[in-house]
């Protein structure tokens, strides 16, 4: 079975960190980026299995960065979730009318983690 590749787009030292030891645990490889645009750069250089996406970013936004990710024909089908200490109402409807395939709401339910981003992750064995 191919190990999955999860790109965090995260600013935040603090969740990056949490979030690492998240995906370590799960057996997963993570790509790091702490802005819209060096993400955008990795999803095109890496093509990742997922991409949890902060939506509170330096510079462009990761609602922009998930468009310009989804406009693209060879990135589109790489699914992109939300993660977002912003859970105000009508954020989710907007992280998904931006392209996002889920959403995460922080503080991460570390529980529930791993089992969330999993159902994100396509099986290629099926």
């Amino acid at each position: 079975m191919k190990i999955k590749t999860i790109l965090v787009v995260e600013d935040n030292d603090l969740n990056m960190k949490l979030v690492r030891g998240l995906i370590k645990i799960g057996k997963y490889r993570m790509l790091e980026a702490n802005d819209a645009e060096i993400g955008i750069q990795l999803v095109r250089e890496q093509r990742p299995d997922l991409v949890l996406m902060d939506i509170q970013l330096p510079g462009m936004d990761g609602l922009s960065a998930t468009k310009i990710i989804k406009e693209d024909p060879d990135l589109k089908d790489i699914p992109i979730v939300a993660l977002t200490s912003y859970a105000m109402q009508g954020d989710k409807e907007k992280a998904l009318a931006a392209g996002c395939t889920g959403y995460i709401a922080k503080p991460i339910d570390t529980r529930k983690f791993l089992e969330t981003i999993s159902q994100y992750l396509k099986d290629d064995d099926l």
